[in-house]
């Protein structure tokens, strides 16, 4: 069976623009925090692997924003990872206040050599330690 993480962060005011809702570009920092604490829950912590060598870089990404959060509001952002490639990885965030799907997207990271910047194949352990976290047909 698959784990799907799930972080909640509560809406904080300076976040709301002008119509009260989350200002669009907020999204990605959430999802950028949403997944270093995946990373931790699943490997320990990012640090090791950039130790070792390699890192994550973002390619690509989009969100579809269904509607707003608002201030206040406990958001939680699921984190499905739908794809694990030889030197890369998608995940198809889903924000969603209660039942109320705000926002969904999809961020593909490509991992790095930290020396070189050129695309590196994903170490094991890290493969590993995602598996439980891949959807079913997600591994290529």
């Amino acid at each position: 069976m698959t784990k799907l993480f799930t972080h909640q962060l509560r809406v904080r005011y300076s976040e709301c623009d002008q119509q009260n809702v989350v200002f669009n570009g907020h999204y990605l920092f959430y999802y950028d925090v949403a997944v270093t604490e995946l990373w931790r829950e699943a490997t320990g912590g990012y640090a090791s692997m950039v130790e070792g060598g390699t890192d994550l870089v973002v390619a690509e990404a989009r969100i579809l924003y269904r509607q707003g959060a608002r201030f206040d509001e406990l958001l939680d952002i699921e984190m499905p990872i739908t794809h694990v490639g030889t030197t890369s990885m998608i995940l198809c965030p889903r924000f969603k206040v209660g039942e109320r799907l705000i926002a969904e997207g999809e961020v593909r990271h490509v991992f790095t050599d930290t020396v070189t910047g050129s695309k590196k194949e994903m170490p094991n352990a890290v493969r590993a330690a995602f598996q439980p976290f891949t959807s079913a047909g997600g591994q290529h």
